[in-house]
């Protein structure tokens, strides 16, 4: 049981770390504010719901408030109360009837319970200058922990994936085990439930390399949303940047998490955090003073320059967080450090991105940001992905970002979604992103895998969806469907949502394995949506961000059409990690290879002859192929000798009728086994061996994928 100490015990304490800081014979703690002018620390009973002391941090060393508690130890639950001006119309909105929870806090307890007292200002009144609540928030808001920190990591190394070998699986803690049949109930939901045996066993037979999990750091569910019986289920509404989120823990201690990371690598899996640095869950100026806004509003966020009453927000989520600050910046790299040092994650996926690279109102790409990270010794290290947009003006990057960063390209998506619902005048633009999008990466020595491919992600709708609803239906999202985009290139086939029409089912399946099969064979790295493999819905809506039910959950049931995607699945990644000349290092050059005299990419027309440029303009045309060289890769193996791999050929025909492909004549004679034919689900898993001196007629709507003797080319 932990005894709050007496104020007696206070010693002066050091400004860094910041945060509270267990050292074995007490804690330390660091609070940093600019404009504030007293400091309290606020101590809880270990219940958390009584406060017994209150103690003022009276040392100040370069704008941190300081002290050291020795009889403190880990398990002592905190918080702070910031006194200094409230002047809104300054940018000053302190209130020391606030308890606001310490920016760096290792974990956060109990939850936030909306109320009025949680806001600066009298609700009802404005938010002027002279409008200022005096209510005590403390009973509605959660605690800050002290943390142990001790670990036994045992020989846990990072799986260290090269990138052109990665493939990503983009999951939700909560989403993908709360409907797993075989985690046990109480872990379902969790970070013990996500590394239990049946789900590391799963990722590892479905061959992806890398977990991608949507935000863990503590978020908060927005007041509307609780209003209308819903929450923030995506979680992208951070509070805390050092905290795992609370309601993913099965146990409440913070070595769980770690546990979790430990075995996904020992199973060979990356660890990857969705993080959103870019605002906070604190809203415009009417928002809550939940942590920053109570500690130093005017350093921690964008203020509007001839108005700092207001924020800027190239979010659309009321904020944005200031970089330009040294300290916001200092917070972010210290966060960024923790996870990756302490938590040994793998990388990060950053949400909005562009808005943390603006300095004034353009995203620059040398901004402080990313010169600091490129030099940084621990995250120059890890993997680093970019959403490569934010909602400011000038805010779309993809292709902008600096050497060493990835980024979601959304136009890969876009793209291929429109050339299989059969739109016209795309060819020219799926070839350019099936191999690796270098009108976009092929700059400043960026390579392949810049691009982060993908058909469906968390926002958005699934696969299943894309070739099953026409349009969104977000009527469960409780706003009359007006959130949530349009422009989602899908086609239903047909039929709007579920049907028992056998040749619209049969013809959405089809589709969903050309997708697959596209997005794994492309260049660059691609991304699974977790359940695209199994064919998972959401009932049509493509912005499940508050659906923490069966909507947004993963539905493993598997009936025999899921089964049968889901091994195509795997055998399609199989397929691409056994052969390199799917996961190129460098770009096609579309010349001769070293080492020998075939080029390394032929675009070919049906009819077998090289595709022209008058080709490529053809709006009608829905039907190519592409010859891929696997002689004189540019591949090396451990001992540094050249790769060889075999050639193949790729057919693809997104018009609703066969097309007849002609093979050119070096191809004609040669070996060739077709792997894959997606019109043909039953035999899509046979190798057979393909007749080359006829022509193949390929069915409407399909893909296909022929593997030839090393020797022979075009």
């Amino acid at each position: 049981m932990h005894h709050a100490p007496t104020i007696d015990a206070l010693w002066p304490g050091l400004p860094y770390p910041r945060g509270a800081t267990w050292n074995g014979m007490g804690v330390n703690f660091a609070l940093f504010s600019e404009n504030a002018e007293k400091v309290e620390l606020c101590l809880f009973d270990p219940s958390g719901r009584h406060e017994v002391q209150r103690i003022e941090l009276r040392e100040r060393t370069d704008q941190i408030f300081h002290g050291f508690l020795p009889q403190a130890r880990p398990g002592l639950l905190y918080g702070y109360r910031v006194y200094g001006p409230y002047k809104p119309r300054q940018g000053h909105r302190f209130n020391g009837h606030k308890l606001v929870l310490d920016p760096y806090a290792r974990q956060i307890v109990g939850k936030l319970r909306w109320h009025d007292a949680l806001f600066g200002y009298r609700i009802g009144h404005g938010e002027t200058d002279l409008s200022f609540d005096r209510r005590d928030s403390a009973a509605y808001m959660p605690r800050c922990k002290v943390v142990e920190t001790a670990f036994s990591w045992g020989d846990d190394q990072p799986p260290m994936v090269p990138w052109h070998d990665t493939v990503i699986y983009e999951a939700h803690v909560r989403g993908l085990t709360m409907q797993h049949p075989d985690v046990p109930e109480p872990l379902r939901g969790t970070y013990a439930g996500l590394s239990c045996a049946p789900v590391v066993d799963y990722l590892k037979r479905l061959g992806v390399t890398t977990l991608e999990l949507m935000p863990v750091h503590a978020f908060v569910d927005d007041r509307y949303l609780i209003d209308k019986g819903l929450s923030n289920y995506w979680g992208y509404n951070t509070i805390g940047f050092f905290a795992p989120e609370a309601r993913y823990g099965a146990s409440h201690k913070l070595g769980e998490f770690k546990t979790m990371v430990r075995t996904l690598h020992e199973a060979g899996i990356e660890v990857i955090l969705d993080v959103v640095y870019n605002h906070t869950a604190e809203g415009n100026q009417l928002g809550p003073t939940l942590s920053f806004r109570g500690i130093d509003n005017a350093s921690y966020y964008r203020l509007g320059p001839d108005e700092p009453r207001h924020y800027q927000d190239f979010t659309g989520c009321g904020n944005t967080l200031n970089m330009q600050h040294p300290r916001v910046l200092q917070l972010l790299m210290d966060s960024l450090r923790y996870w990756v040092s302490e938590m040994h994650v793998d990388g990060f996926r950053f949400d909005l991105a562009s808005a943390l690279a603006r300095e004034l109102f353009e995203v620059d790409r040398l901004s402080a940001f990313f010169d600091v990270l490129r030099q940084d010794p621990v995250l120059s290290r890890v993997k680093l992905i970019a959403e490569p947009w934010d909602l400011g003006s000038g805010g779309y990057q993809v292709g902008n970002f600096p050497v060493g960063w990835t980024e979601w390209n959304d136009k890969y998506r876009d793209t291929m979604r429109a050339y299989w619902k059969g739109d016209g005048g795309v060819i020219g633009d799926f070839a350019q992103r099936l191999t690796g999008s270098s009108d976009l990466y092929n700059r400043s020595s960026r390579k392949p895998y810049a691009s982060i491919n993908f058909v469906a992600a968390h926002d958005g709708f699934t696969l299943a969806d894309v070739v099953s609803y026409n349009d969104k239906h977000n009527e469960a999202n409780g706003e009359d469907g007006r959130d949530g985009h349009g422009h989602n290139l899908s086609w239903n086939h047909g039929v709007e949502g579920p049907t028992d029409d056998a040749g619209v089912l049969g013809l959405r399946a089809r589709q969903q394995r050309n997708m697959i099969a596209t997005l794994l064979l492309s260049q660059g790295v691609p991304m699974l949506l977790a359940g695209d493999e199994i064919g998972r819905s959401q009932q049509g809506n493509n912005n499940a961000y508050c659906q923490d039910n069966p909507i947004g959950w993963v539905d493993w049931t598997l009936d025999p059409e899921r089964e049968s995607l889901l091994a195509f699945t795997q055998r399609v990644i199989e397929l691409r990690k056994a052969h390199p000349v799917f996961r190129r290092r460098d770009f096609f050059q579309d010349r001769p290879l070293m080492g020998s005299q075939v080029r390394d990419i032929v675009w070919l027309q049906p009819d077998g002859t090289e595709m022209s440029e008058h080709a490529w303009q053809q709006d009608f045309a829905r039907a190519l192929a592409v010859y891929l060289s696997g002689d004189g890769l540019t591949e090396v193996d451990g001992r540094g000798r050249a790769v060889r791999d075999d050639s193949f050929v790729l057919f693809f025909n997104a018009a609703a009728d066969g097309v007849v492909f002609t093979l050119p004549p070096g191809l004609v004679g040669s070996v060739g086994e077709l792997l894959i034919d997606t019109s043909r689900n039953d035999d899509a898993l046979r190798t057979s061996i393909f007749d080359t001196q006829s022509p193949m007629t390929l069915a409407g709507r399909s893909l296909a994928l022929i593997r030839f003797a090393r020797k022979a080319h075009p």
